[in-house]
Order: structure tokens, then C-alpha cells, then sequence
């Protein structure tokens, strides 16, 4: 590659959980940090980086798709954009993207682009430049301080995964499980707080296997972090995502009943309603054993609101194991979920498993399931109308004076009035549709902090 002229702007694209938004978002600010602005709508970016997932099937022919655009357009304008290839799909297929895309500039996995602005400047000087190593906390102690953000913001807390779930390929990309420091946590938390924030989002690819040692010396896990940041003042709300079955504690169950900035919902992740499809899954759980933890969250919150994830069409499953999770499903009653049909991933063994099943069998099955959780969806939206409750407002509407936000249990919240971002607003839902409530303000002035 030649010498370019170094960057005057970029645009972060970013795919996936919302790990890889927290991680677009700090690569957004690294860029910043170097003087480099970001590109602003339908304009062409010097610097286009490409934050990947690698979770689903042709994630990686998605990549090389993307970057033939990318370099297709940057002729039409006469000036082709560096392009960084960042995130999961980085770290997996790192030399092989370097090999079949000469357009690609960096790639960068996501336990090494704090060191983005390092290769940035190798790539202007016409060297390409790959880094996928996976140092355990290095790039947080490198990141630069949080900008001005919106009210809800993500904080990673725990990063990696030793479940080593047969389909996933989340240990191989993001590594060991991890947890940073608790006062990094706190300190962070802080910043994000001046920085405009009202709600954060603790995430983790196991979030709830965070452990620690807080101010005391005494050892705690999620709960204790999450009692220890409902203390900040102008926090309002606290959320994490995602857990696992196996790692819920007792306190962490507890927390949601004692704990009043903590919001009512869970995302918790099951799969299938098999106990057959678990053990292949390597799950470590029975679906008899989550349905008794969420149970237990009930009992200590009434309300709380319940989300999951399911993998319909698992090597082997059969028509009657399907039917096992939709009597999961059944028996649940979800306020939202994510389903997807199972995806062979390279290197991981379910792979190679025998009894692969169709691609029309997962269609149809992945329907039905989807129908099923649409309507318990609709079905508490519903159950919700008459309730009155806080709603922070996230961003202005389609409409003027109209403001969309997000109530306790995470549902879409729309209302109008003269109120502005960042607000907590005491309304009475009033409708429900099958994605989003309509509301009534009860105050003509947002809550106080």
C-alpha cells in the first residue's frame, strides 16, 4: 500500500450484541481523541471501520461484501477509505481477511483495538497491520476518557466466556472469562454519570460471573457491584446483560428486590426446552432448573419483566424436542426474546455434529416460535396498559413535540410533550402495540434526579 494522507474523518459501523456497541462506541472515541471527526450522514469517511460479529452463519462473507462496497464507492469518489476490520470476525478469520481483501487496511480484534490509533498510523505510511491478541484488561487502561453521551449508557464489567456452549464460538473470539477491577468499575460509572448518563447497562459475555474485590477488601459478585453503584448520585437506573443460568447467585436474585435503582428485567438465556438438546448444547442446566430460577427472581420482584434467547433447528433436535420449548415458551410467558435458527460455526463442535437438520425444518420451526413469542410480547404490553410508571426519554420522535423512552421493564415508551433528552418522565401507559406503548404524561415537569 501507498502513503495517504491521514484521516480527517471516520465512521464506525458496528454489528452484533451490544459488546460490540460498547466497543464501536469506545473505538469512536479513540478516533476522536486522534483529532479525527465523524463523518456526518450520506457523506464518505476517510476511515470506515468494520466492528463485527461473528454469531451467526456468512458473517464473514458479510465482511468481504461490505468491504467490495466500501472500495467500489471510495472509486466512484475518487478516493478510497482505509478500512479496518475489527471485532469477532477479526479475531477469527484475522490473516485470511488480510489475504483475500488487499482494500483492508487493519485488522483488529476486540481485546486490541485500543491500539487502533497505533496501526492508524502504520496505515497511513502504506502498511497493513493485523492485531488480534487478547491481552486480558490491558485496552480499557488505555481507552481515553468518556465523552458527552446520551442518558443510557453501556459499561463492560466482564468480558469472555469458559462455558464452552457447543455451538458458540464467543470462548475462541473474545477468550477466557475476565472480570476488571471494581474500582475501575466505580471510576468509570462516575465518569459515565458526569459525562450525561442516568442508566447503565452492566454488560458481560456472562455478566453475572463478574467477581471482585470491593473498597472493603471483601469479596463480592454482581449484586455487590450493582448495591455499590445505586449509591452514585444521578444514577437512576441500572440493567445488565447477558446471563447465564449457572452463575446466578442467591444475592444476585435477592438484589432485585432490595435494590430500587435496579430494574425489573431479566435477560436470561435458555436455548431450548430439551434437556436432550441442552446436554448436546453443553448447556450445564435443565429446563426445569431455569424454570425454577425465574420462579425465584419472581418471588423477589412481582413484576419483573422476562427475556431470553432460543436456538430452534440444534443438530438432532426432533419434532418433539421442539415442542418441549415451545411449552417452555408456554409456561414463561416472555415480555420480549430472541430466536434464531441454529448456525454452524467453524471450530466449534457442534459443527460436526451428526443429524443437521434442514434448512425448511428450522424455517418452519423458527415461525412458529417466533408467532408464539410475539404474541406473549403483545400479550404483556398489553397487561401493561393502566400502569403508571417513570420513562427515560432516550431520543426526540417522528413526529414534533413526540419523545420516545424506555420504561422499567425495557419496553419502547412514546408520549408527547415539552420535555427533552435525558428527562424521567412520570406517565400512565395508555395503548399497547405489539412493539411499543403509548403513554399519557402525568407531570408537566421531568422527575427530579
Amino acid at each position: 500500500m501507498r502513503p495517504t494522507p491521514p484521516p480527517r474523518t471516520y465512521r464506525v459501523k458496528s454489528f452484533g450484541c451490544q459488546m460490540n456497541v460498547y466497543d464501536g462506541e469506545r473505538m469512536a472515541e479513540l478516533l476522536a481523541a486522534q483529532g479525527i471527526a465523524p463523518a456526518a450522514d450520506g457523506e464518505h469517511a476517510d476511515l470506515v471501520v468494520l466492528n463485527t460479529c461473528h454469531i451467526r452463519e456468512k458473517a464473514a462473507e458479510k465482511v468481504y461484501s461490505d468491504i467490495g462496497r466500501l472500495v467500489k464507492d471510495g472509486e466512484k469518489a475518487g478516493k478510497a477509505p482505509l478500512i479496518a476490520v475489527a471485532g469477532c470476525v477479526a479475531q477469527a478469520e484475522g490473516e485470511e481477511i488480510m489475504a483475500r481483501a488487499p482494500g483492508v487496511s487493519m485488522v483488529v480484534g476486540p481485546q486490541a483495538y485500543h491500539r487502533l490509533p497505533q496501526m492508524l498510523d502504520a496505515a497511513v505510511q502504506g502498511h497493513r497491520a493485523t492485531d488480534t491478541d487478547m491481552p486480558a484488561i490491558a485496552k480499557f487502561d488505555a481507552l481515553p476518557a468518556r465523552r458527552r453521551i446520551g442518558p443510557s449508557a453501556f459499561l463492560t464489567v466482564q468480558e469472555g466466556c469458559d462455558k464452552f456452549c457447543t455451538y458458540c464460538v464467543v470462548p475462541y473470539t473474545r477468550g477466557a472469562e475476565i472480570s476488571r477491577p471494581y474500582s475501575d468499575l466505580v471510576r468509570e460509572a462516575e465518569k459515565l454519570v458526569d459525562a450525561g448518563a442516568r442508566e447503565i447497562t452492566l454488560l458481560g459475555q456472562n455478566v453475572n460471573a463478574w467477581t471482585g474485590t470491593d473498597e472493603k477488601g471483601r469479596a463480592i459478585g454482581l449484586d455487590g457491584l450493582i448495591r455499590s453503584l445505586a449509591e452514585l448520585p444521578g444514577l437512576v437506573r441500572i440493567r445488565y446483560t447477558t446471563s447465564h443460568p449457572s452463575d446466578v447467585t442467591d444475592g444476585l436474585i435477592a438484589a432485585h428486590g432490595e435494590v430500587e435503582k435496579l430494574m425489573p428485567f431479566l435477560h436470561l438465556p435458555v436455548q431450548s426446552g430439551s434437556d436432550r438438546v441442552l446436554r448436546a448444547m453443553n448447556r450445564s442446566h435443565t429446563a426445569d432448573q431455569y424454570l425454577r430460577l425465574l420462579e425465584r427472581f419472581r418471588a423477589a420482584r412481582s413484576d419483573i419483566a422476562l427475556s431470553g434467547d432460543f436456538i430452534v433447528g440444534f443438530p438432532g433436535e426432533s419434532d418433539a424436542e421442539f415442542e418441549e420449548t415451545l411449552r417452555l415458551v408456554d409456561a414463561v410467558g416472555y415480555s420480549q426474546c430472541f430466536s434464531f435458527k441454529y448456525s454452524p460455526r467453524p471450530g466449534t463442535p457442534a459443527a460436526t455434529m451428526d443429524g443437521q437438520i434442514a434448512p425448511e425444518v428450522m424455517d418452519e420451526r423458527l415461525q412458529r416460535l417466533q408467532a408464539a413469542l410475539n404474541r406473549d410480547q403483545l400479550a404483556f404490553n398489553a397487561a401493561s396498559v393502566g400502569k403508571r410508571c417513570p420513562v427515560l426519554v432516550e431520543r426526540k420522535g417522528k413526529k414534533p413535540g413526540q419523545w420516545l423512552g424506555k420504561s422499567p421493564w425495557l419496553q419502547s415508551v412514546w408520549f408527547e410533550g415539552d420535555y427533552a433528552i435525558g428527562d424521567m418522565v412520570d406517565v400512565e401507559l395508555v395503548e399497547a402495540g405489539p412493539n411499543s406503548l403509548a403513554a399519557r404524561p402525568l407531570t408537566l415537569e421531568a422527575l427530579p434526579a
